[in-house]
């Protein structure tokens, strides 16, 4: 095809959409007349409203306003912003040693959780490196579970830290030194 067939007006009419006619104009003209009369009467039911006093007014029936239980509050707040999975992580952390153990518990401690869908990262902190390699053996047990409690797929992985990241170092030491290592917990 070349430039002189694109502009003629046959290849125009042949792209152009066909205007409506008979039936199909009929149904255009109604949806706009509908349109226009919801629109009327949307404004005449808020002048009417504002004549009253404005606004809704109560009755027998429940509506949005009544009050609610402060719990019902709440999860419907989480549910609006999207937090049912921090939340519920939060609680986590809170029920810590009922999850893991009394003797867990007191030598590891959650530290921190990263939401990110390709992630979803539980960060538990030891107190020493035996523990630290015993909760690396017991993590698989461990997420499952996590995910049984909190949902399938909410921790995909627990990242585990020694002692070492908690190191304080003393007035006396060498400079670039990383200090006793691995024998320190």
């Amino acid at each position: 095809m070349n430039a002189a067939d694109e502009t003629s007006p046959q290849a125009v009419d042949k792209s152009a959409a066909p205007e409506p006619s008979g039936v199909d104009l009929a149904r255009v003209a109604l949806r706009a007349a509908k349109e226009q009369a919801r629109a009327r009467g949307a404004a005449a039911q808020q002048k009417k409203q504002a004549r009253r006093g404005g606004g809704l007014r109560s009755g027998a029936r429940a509506d949005g306003r009544d009050p609610m239980a402060l719990g019902a509050a709440i999860n419907r707040l989480l549910a609006e912003r999207g937090w049912e999975t921090p939340a519920a992580v939060g609680g986590v952390m809170g029920r810590w040693p009922q999850i893991v153990g009394e003797d867990l518990a007191k030598h590891c401690v959650p530290v921190r959780y990263e939401e990110e869908p390709d992630a979803r990262v539980l960060t538990v902190q030891c107190d020493s490196t035996a523990w630290a390699t015993q909760l690396r053996l017991l993590a698989p047990t461990l997420v499952a579970r996590l995910n049984e409690d909190l949902g399938h797929g909410t921790v995909r992985l627990i990242k585990v830290l020694g002692p070492g990241s908690q190191r304080r170092y003393g007035p006396l030491r060498a400079p670039g030194s990383v200090g006793p290592g691995d024998t320190y917990g």
